[in-house]
């Protein structure tokens, strides 16, 4: 099969890595695969494993998107595809506004995927318009399908998969941890907390740093790690989440490492993983990674996430939004020498993988 995906851009997140990873899997099992956005540093990974990249910038929200409909609807004609893949809201209409300029039957297949519970309006609803639905999540499939007029032969839930050999096999090599403790000299021989996701109010940083003050009263041997990216137009929440920091006398105890590219070594030097988003979050991708590494996480029983931890690892789940509890789970975990994690089938790579051209598969042959 041709299969295109399109999303606003490759810089960083859950969706941008599993795009990425999905089309090296295409490309390892004979598919021709391209993806469309506006670009980013994703960009060499993804052709490296064999992937086409086209930059164009559908990415806007906004009226200046629509001038890139004539360069889709040719982008379409060169490339042929038997699937059309859309991941965001913006990029699925510009898709849809192209495909109308052509004739029905040079118009491949839209597939889309409902990577989280968009507000419930038009511009939304546009994700519901494509052959086939997919859901990252039970409460996904239950948030489209109490919102959005989808038949339920039309939507297939598929949780986002992670590679686990890659996490379960990666071990930080000496000479990474090293260069990491030249870099970041405070957390040589301390216990790590580690707070994965971009800089955004409701991953629930602010959380975190309330928990770490908790835990260093009694651990002062512990220090917390905030890993990920400052969106544009985000950055003076991080200087609220530094003065927070230093208002809980955290100096000493909690890092920012901002955005890396290696997290999987992050995630098996630290002795737990923190997820505290404050509302719903449609999967969370981290939590499956840093399960995959063989780390604990702890995480408040709601959304994507609790599906995730339930399946894996109830151990870590935390009634939501209580701080208190949140704390003494971490500092069970902690105690504990070894945990046992089970990663379900059906959170694996190559199960979403095979799940979705499942998708394509039934939907080429309704076509």
């Amino acid at each position: 099969m041709r299969i295109l995906q399109v999303l606003p851009a490759l810089f960083s997140g859950g969706v941008e890595r599993g795009t990425v990873e999905f089309a090296a899997e295409l490309v390892k099992r004979g598919h021709d695969s391209f993806v469309l956005s506006r670009g980013g540093p994703m960009v060499e990974q993804l052709e490296r494993q064999g992937s086409v990249h086209v930059a164009l910038p559908v990415h806007r929200k906004s009226l200046t998107s629509l001038t890139q409909i004539r360069p889709v609807r040719r982008l379409i004609r060169q490339l042929r595809p038997d699937i059309i893949h859309v991941r965001s809201r913006m990029p699925a209409w510009i898709v849809w506004l192209a495909l109308r300029g052509l004739p029905e039957a040079e118009r491949p297949v839209v597939v889309s995927t409902f990577h989280g519970m968009y507000s419930v309006n038009r511009y939304s609803a546009i994700m519901a318009r494509a052959n086939q639905v997919i859901a990252v999540s039970e409460c996904v499939r239950d948030y489209v399908l109490k919102n959005y007029q989808v038949p339920r032969e039309q939507l297939t839930v598929i949780q986002r998969g992670v590679d686990v050999d890659h996490f379960r096999q990666r071990k930080p090599a000496p000479a990474w941890s090293r260069s990491l403790l030249q870099q970041y000299p405070e957390l040589a021989g301390k216990t790590l907390i580690m707070m994965p996701g971009r800089i955004s109010r409701w991953k629930g940083h602010l959380a975190f740093l309330e928990v770490m003050a908790n835990i260093t009263r009694s651990r002062p041997d512990c220090h917390g790690i905030i890993v990920g990216n400052v969106e544009p137009g985000k950055t003076h929440f991080l200087r609220e989440l530094i003065r927070r920091r230093n208002k809980l006398g955290l100096q000493k105890h909690v890092t920012f490492l901002g955005q890396r590219n290696d997290i999987a070594d992050l995630y098996r030097l630290s002795g737990v993983v923190c997820h505290l988003s404050n509302k719903p979050e449609p999967f969370g991708r981290t939590v499956t990674e840093a399960l995959a590494s063989g780390t604990p996480v702890a995480a408040f029983n709601r959304g994507g996430a609790a599906e995730t931890l339930r399946a894996c690892f109830p151990a870590g789940l935390v009634p939501p939004d209580d701080i208190e509890a949140f704390t003494a789970t971490v500092l069970k975990l902690l105690a504990v020498p070894a945990h046992h994690i089970e990663i379900p089938p059906h959170f694996r790579l190559e199960a979403q993988t095979e799940a979705t051209l499942a998708v394509y598969r039934k939907v080429l042959r309704q076509d």
